[in-house]
């Protein structure tokens, strides 16, 4: 089994994924042999702005003991 992150592309009306030459001579994949997927979108999140109005941060004392 291999994962791989691949973009999506539109051909026609559809929707289709390339994969990478490597990938196929890796797993030997032949032109016209079926494949099972298992799909999951992955999701960006954008965190400027995530903190925003929380207090601001503040160095703590310490609290273990120095040898």
């Amino acid at each position: 089994m291999v994962h791989i992150t691949a973009e999506v592309k539109r051909w026609g009306n559809s929707l289709g994924i390339i994969l990478p030459a490597q990938v196929s001579k890796k797993i030997e994949l032949k032109v016209g042999e079926k494949v099972e997927l298992d799909i999951g979108k992955r999701h960006f999140v954008d965190g400027f702005g995530l903190l925003k109005g929380s207090k601001s941060f503040s160095e703590e004392k310490e609290t273990h003991k120095k040898f």
